[in-house]
């Protein structure tokens, strides 16, 4: 039983020293930060821009679907769709997927291919060393030969 309890323990002391745990903690914490960026930008330049055009706050708008939507003793009588919170709610969501395309996403995939272009094309003159080499060796062969003559080449053995 202790064995596998110490097994369970360093387990997870695996899991939690592995880089993507610590990756994802870090992009949680920063996505927490970022979500109140976004949801102030959306409160205090989209719903006033929107509201220019009807309501000041987006979050506001709603649509009675069932008759008398008002507050009667702290209870809401009638059925009340918030519509203007999804909307809100998706424009943050749009804002937010925005800027991590565009300044995480896509920044990134570029440096991935640039960096993918200079390993294939180090690959490339790799493969050319390799075959230079490989056409040196068969020329110093070709040569050593040469130079043995008629009488070197039946005592040469072959492993």
């Amino acid at each position: 039983m202790a064995e596998k309890k110490e097994s369970v323990m360093a387990g997870f002391k695996a899991f939690l020293m592995r880089g993507n745990v610590i990756d994802l903690a870090v992009a949680v914490v920063i996505g927490a930060a970022f979500t109140n960026i976004v949801n102030s930008v959306v409160k205090g330049i989209i719903n006033p821009v929107v509201g220019a055009f009807g309501t000041k706050d987006l979050e506001s708008y709603s649509s009675c679907i069932q008759d008398p939507c008002k507050v009667v003793d702290g209870e809401m009588q009638g059925i009340l769709l918030q519509w203007g919170l999804v909307l809100s709610a998706i424009l943050s969501f749009l804002i937010t997927a925005a800027v991590v395309y565009f300044l995480m996403v896509l920044p990134m995939a570029k440096v991935l291919a640039k960096r993918a272009a200079h390993d294939k094309a180090k690959e490339g003159v790799q493969e050319t060393m390799e075959v230079s080499e490989l056409e040196v060796l068969k020329e110093i062969r070709d040569h050593l030969i040469a130079q043995r003559g008629p009488s070197g080449q039946g005592s040469h053995s072959t492993s």
